[in-house]
C-alpha cells in the first residue's frame, strides 16, 4: 500500500487479514495503533467525494511524505484548524502572514515546502476546468481481484501515475504517483482492503 503507515504497522511482514480483539478480520496495519482502528474501520477506503474533502486528503498525504501516517493522523484536527478546514478559497487566499503563522504552529508539521505546496495547490484547484473531486475520480481503477496480503498492494499504479501527471500539468505540487495513489486509497477511489477484511464489502 502506498501509505507509509504500513512501514511501521506491518514491519515488512506480508501477511493477510488479522483478527482484532473484537474477532473481526482487518488489514494488519489497522490494528497497529488505537488511532488506526477507527481510521481503518470508518474512513480508509470509503468513497469520499467533494472538492474540500479531496483537497484535505491530498494535502494530508503530501504532509505525510517521508513521515509516519500516525503522526499526521494525530495532528489532523490541528491541520484542519490551521488550514481553515481545508476550504479551498480560504487556503488559496493565504499570504505571508499565514505562512509565518503556520511555520510557528507546533500542532502541525512545520515544513515550509509542504506548507507552500498546500497553498499553491489550493490556487491550482481553483483554476481547474472541472472540480478537484471530478478530476481525481476520473482515474478510478478498473475492477481488480481483491488483494490477499499486504504484498499484493502496489505503491503506485498506471492510474495514479496518470493522475499525478495531470495534477502536475495543473501546477499541483507534492502530488507524485505514490502520494496520488495513497490519496486514491484513502478516498475509496481504489479499494485496497484485503479480501478477508470485514471492511471489504462496504468499501467501493
Amino acid at each position: 500500500m502506498a501509505d507509509s503507515m504500513v512501514d511501521g504497522a506491518v514491519d515488512g511482514v506480508a501477511n493477510g487479514a488479522v483478527a482484532g480483539p473484537d474477532g473481526k478480520l482487518r488489514c494488519p496495519w489497522g490494528l497497529a495503533a488505537p488511532e488506526y482502528v477507527a481510521y481503518h474501520d470508518d474512513e480508509w477506503g470509503q468513497p469520499v467525494r467533494g472538492d474540500r474533502a479531496i483537497f484535505e486528503r491530498l494535502s494530508l498525504e503530501a504532509f505525510q511524505s517521508g513521515l509516519s501516517w500516525l503522526t499526521i493522523l494525530r495532528k489532523r484536527e490541528n491541520f484542519r484548524a490551521a488550514f481553515a478546514g481545508f476550504d479551498i478559497p480560504s487556503v488559496a487566499a493565504f499570504g505571508a502572514a499565514d505562512i509565518d503563522r503556520l511555520m510557528n504552529d507546533a500542532g502541525i508539521v512545520r515544513n515550509s515546502a509542504k506548507i507552500n505546496a498546500v497553498i499553491a495547490n489550493a490556487r491550482a484547484a481553483q483554476d481547474l476546468p472541472v472540480g478537484l473531486s471530478d478530476l481525481v475520480w476520473k482515474y478510478a481503477n478498473p475492477p481488480a481481484p481483491a488483494p490477499r496480503t499486504m504484498a499484493d498492494l502496489p505503491s503506485a499504479t498506471p492510474e495514479s501515475k496518470a493522475l499525478a501527471a495531470e495534477l502536475k500539468r495543473h501546477s499541483f505540487k507534492f502530488t507524485g504517483p505514490v502520494t496520488a495513489y495513497a490519496t486514491m486509497q484513502a478516498c475509496g477511489i481504489v479499494n485496497d482492503h484485503l479480501a478477508d477484511c470485514f471492511c471489504r464489502p462496504a468499501a467501493a
